[in-house]
C-alpha cells in the first residue's frame, strides 16, 4: 500500500510538472493585429463563383419586380374600390 501511494504521489507531481511546462511554452508572443486576423478569416471564407452572383442577383431583381408589381395591382384594386363608397 506504501508503494502506491508514492507512485500515485509521483504521477501527480509529474501532471503538476508537465502543466507548469505546459503554462509556459502556451505564452502568446506579440499580439497580432486585428486586420491580420480578419485577413486569416477571409481567406477561410467560401466565396461564391460569378456564376453564382449572377444566378442570385437575377433572381433577386425578379423577386423585386413581382413585389413592385403586386403592390401596384394592390394600389390600383384599393383605389377602384376606394372610387365606389366614395
Amino acid at each position: 500500500m506504501a508503494k502506491e501511494a508514492k507512485e500515485t504521489k509521483k504521477v501527480t507531481k509529474v501532471t503538476k510538472d508537465t502543466k507548469k511546462k505546459n503554462v509556459k511554452t502556451n505564452k502568446k508572443g506579440p499580439k497580432e493585429s486585428y486586420f491580420k486576423k480578419v485577413g486569416k478569416e477571409l481567406k477561410l471564407v467560401k466565396w461564391p463563383s460569378a456564376k453564382d452572383v449572377l444566378k442570385y442577383t437575377i433572381s433577386t431583381i425578379v423577386f423585386c419586380i413581382i413585389l413592385c408589381a403586386l403592390f401596384m395591382a394592390l394600389n390600383l384594386i384599393l383605389s377602384v374600390v376606394k372610387g365606389w363608397f366614395a
